[in-house]
């Protein structure tokens, strides 16, 4: 193994390493090998450079020109070559990572090689769909190669570490965070946290291919306050444990690296500073091995939010808390040396932190070679590879969602049509590259006119309507809607009046969704909504193609327009997704993660809320008021979750269920009979949901419990099996451990979460 070290030091590590090596000829683990080394280098470390690798520096200045001289880059700079600085995030591209990690392995005293973070959310370079799309296509197995193609052209870039998965459970589409995120099922969440972890993560963490998977954000930060940015989170224990804290567990489960703090407080303690969290929950009960990250200056932001009296006491709240990073606040290589030296902070605490880190780094490979990620030729290689590009093109597919298709609009003739294409989104190329893709070049998606374009059997004609913004779009400013632009609504209604087939692509801009991206109206932006109607006005025959980063309210549309078809934004391939889907060339599978609610006054809306105490009117008097209801609006969702249809039809029949009363102790078989009663092959999602009548802490009407994603020809029929036990069918009581409770369940089995097939067992006895 080889260490790259200043001379005066590099004796000592090496024949420290090479003692970790042998261990008299015994065999040993290989995490009690790294653990040897681990220990080894933390013997040699000064207090301050073992709190340098817990500061996270933001790339500050070009790494392969000029050194800087003046002002926080300087002194960034100094830190890197003085041992101060563990990790780097932000800085990409094999040149630049190999030009940062020679400051710190050639240059300062240990030569410890940094771990290079970035955000790889739903791709690099070549972007797949953003995950709230990829989520919906419910198909594990493509989400996992989605991350695999992210991690192949992230680490062959330099990079070795992603803030992702986001594996926040959120409810309320008006925050912009839930196009990152799987939707508002633990059950679903869990499943595809530990396909994305398992698919940026690898088999093997030291390959070339793999990096270090990040969940976050712990926890809580999807029930924000109002669904704003960065607000209070007020959750019960229940929610807690049973909502939110399940596709975290998953996530340690499936062997994640790391964990980054969430911005919001959860009953009135910051995450950032939370012991309950991230040392009773996290380090202790679920025994993480990893690391904490905080989040962008979280540690910082402890002040502000009146938790800290100053810089100093935030950084000995966050340390022992059990933060282990800190992430561009600046704070631990200032303040912590002196904590310790004041007996306020244990040295154990940072010895602790650093262990953590440096066994990560081991587990990448970056002490056997510190520029193993910097690869030139294999970052020309696999960027924008073909290979990848079908991969995104299968995931983007896979995305779509059929809303609604009354009299079987879609899919589209493929020849002798006169189609008109209308809408800004329809031509754009940057937009469907969504939110969160920091390293993608703008204007690389295909457009959806692009897609549809090179299907030639029909007369296109595309005219924009109106814009949707204006002026530039940035992922880091506001963006300004148009609301007052009609101008060329004419042009657009004129060229609908004949057509056989009018496509109207509306919806989102790309960064009208992600972080800081609350609204509080989630309808069609801008004049958006006019254009539909006034289109309708002269041709009813409309496909309407959104495309969004959240759930929209569009009752209208749904009154109104014969065929919906919810394509997110999908990424570099998304004007061929859409063409493919629109002509029938693949027949949509996605059915909805979240709920779309009627308006924003129904929010927050899910599928699995519990039951209240007058959960419906009276059947004898049902004018009388006095039930959970609205008065202006009815209970039910415009489109439930799990909702999605397809260009074939699906019969469920047959539930039965392997015995109706059992034990403990055994299995539980579910079965139904799926038919594809249409006339085209297509993919199906079965799911299963339970209800527990009668609990000691009261449980939702309705929970996930299983799904299978089914393929049938036309007639085909198939036996569909589900297996319930006492680990599927128990919950997390208020103090955080799981309980299975004897009594009646109610089964349900169908094509999503207002499905009525249903039947009923009985749990006869509980055995602990």
């Amino acid at each position: 193994m080889e260490v790259k070290i200043k001379p005066t030091m590099g004796l000592t590590v090496i024949l420290i390493f090479m003692a970790c090596n042998t261990d008299s000829g015994k065999i040993i683990a290989k995490s009690d090998h790294f653990k040897l080394k681990v220990d080894s280098l933390l013997n040699i470390m000064t207090l301050e450079e073992k709190i340098g690798q817990m500061n996270q520096y933001n790339g500050f200045w070009d790494v392969t020109g000029p050194v800087p001289n003046e002002g926080d880059a300087e002194k960034k700079y100094e830190h890197l070559k003085n041992g101060l600085v563990g990790s780097m995030l932000s800085v990409r591209g094999a040149n630049a990572v190999r030009a940062v990690q020679k400051i710190v392995v050639e240059e300062s005293r240990l030569g410890i090689p940094l771990i290079i973070g970035f955000d790889v959310i739903h791709g690099y370079k070549t972007l797949s769909p953003i995950p709230l799309a990829e989520s919906c296509s419910w198909d594990l197995e493509a989400i996992r190669k989605s991350a695999q193609v992210a991690a192949t052209e992230a680490s062959a870039a330099g990079i070795n570490w992603t803030f992702a998965p986001m594996v926040d459970i959120s409810r309320d589409p008006r925050w912009g965070r839930v196009m990152e995120g799987a939707g508002e099922d633990p059950f679903l969440g869990s499943k595809i946290a530990a396909a994305r972890v398992h698919g940026f993560q690898g088999d093997d963490l030291s390959a070339i291919n793999t990096i270090a998977a990040c969940a976050k954000h712990f926890a809580g930060y999807g029930f924000s306050e109002s669904g704003k940015e960065y607000n209070p989170v007020d959750i019960g224990a229940s929610t807690l444990h049973n909502i939110v804290l399940p596709p975290f567990k998953a996530a340690v489960d499936a062997h994640v690296k790391t964990f980054m703090n969430a911005f919001n407080e959860l009953d009135g303690i910051p995450a950032t500073g939370n012991a309950y969290l991230l040392r009773d929950i996290l380090k202790n009960k679920w025994d993480f091995k990893g690391f904490v990250v905080s989040d962008w200056a979280s540690i910082k932001e402890l002040v502000m939010w009146g938790y800290a009296k100053d810089n100093k006491a935030a950084a000995k709240i966050a340390a022992i808390a059990g933060s282990d990073m800190d992430m561009e606040s600046h704070i631990y290589v200032s303040e912590l040396a002196q904590l310790v030296k004041e007996g306020v902070v244990h040295e154990d605490i940072i010895n602790d932190a650093v262990r953590r880190i440096l066994t990560v780094k081991f587990e990448l490979g970056l002490f056997d070679d510190p520029y193993k990620y910097c690869d030139e030729e294999r970052e020309k290689e696999v960027i924008y590879s073909p290979k990848h590009m079908d991969a995104v093109l299968d995931m983007a597919k896979k995305s779509i969602v059929l809303l609604k298709n009354d009299n079987q609009l879609l899919p589209l003739k493929k020849e002798g049509q006169n189609i008109v294409l209308i809408g800004a989104l329809a031509n754009e190329k940057n937009s469907p590259l969504g939110s969160w893709r920091i390293a993608s070049k703008d204007n690389t998606a295909i457009s959806v006119l692009e897609g549809m374009t090179e299907y030639k059997g029909n007369n296109l004609v595309y005219k924009k309507g109106a814009d949707v913004t204006i002026g530039n779009t940035q992922f880091v400013n506001e963006l300004k809607i148009n609301t007052t632009d009609r101008s060329e609504f004419k042009e657009a209604i004129d060229a609908a009046k004949g057509a056989d087939v009018v496509v109207m692509v509306l919806g989102e801009h790309g960064f009208q969704s992600g972080e800081a991206r609350s609204r509080t109206e989630i309808d069609l932006p801008g004049v958006q909504q006019e254009l539909l109607e006034e289109v309708y006005k002269v041709n009813k025959n409309i496909v309407l193609v959104l495309k969004n980063g959240r759930p929209l309210t569009i009752n209208w549309a749904d009154k109104h327009i014969p065929a919906i078809v919810e394509t997110w934004q999908l990424g570099t391939q998304t004007g061929h997704a859409v063409a493919q889907v629109l002509y029938g060339d693949y027949n949509p599978s996605g059915k909805l993660t979240m709920t779309f609610p009627r308006n924003i006054g129904q929010i927050p809306i899910y599928y699995n809320h519990k039951n209240t105490g007058r959960p419906v009117a009276d059947a004898n008097n049902p004018n009388l008021v006095f039930w959970s209801h609205y008065s202006d609006v009815e209970n039910t969702p415009l489109y439930p979750f799990g909702y999605g249809l397809s260009y074939t039809t699906f019969k469920y029949e047959g539930l039965k269920v392997s015995k109706q009363k059992f034990s403990c102790a055994e299995d539980i078989t579910i079965s139904v009979k799926l038919t594809n009663s249409g006339k085209y092959e297509g993919k199906e999602v079965v799911q299963l949901y339970i209800r527990d009548l009668v609990a000691k802490v009261t449980r939702p009407i309705k929970e996930l419990k299983g799904f299978e994603l089914v393929n049938l020809k036309p007639g085909e029929s198939k036996i569909i099996n589900f297996t319930l036990n006492k680990h599927n069918l128990g919950y997390y009581d208020n103090n955080g451990d799981y309980a299975v409770e004897s009594g009646d369940f109610e089964v349900f089995v169908g094509g999503n979460s207002q499905s009525t097939l249903k039947t009923s067992i009985e749990l006869k006895q509980v055995l602990y």
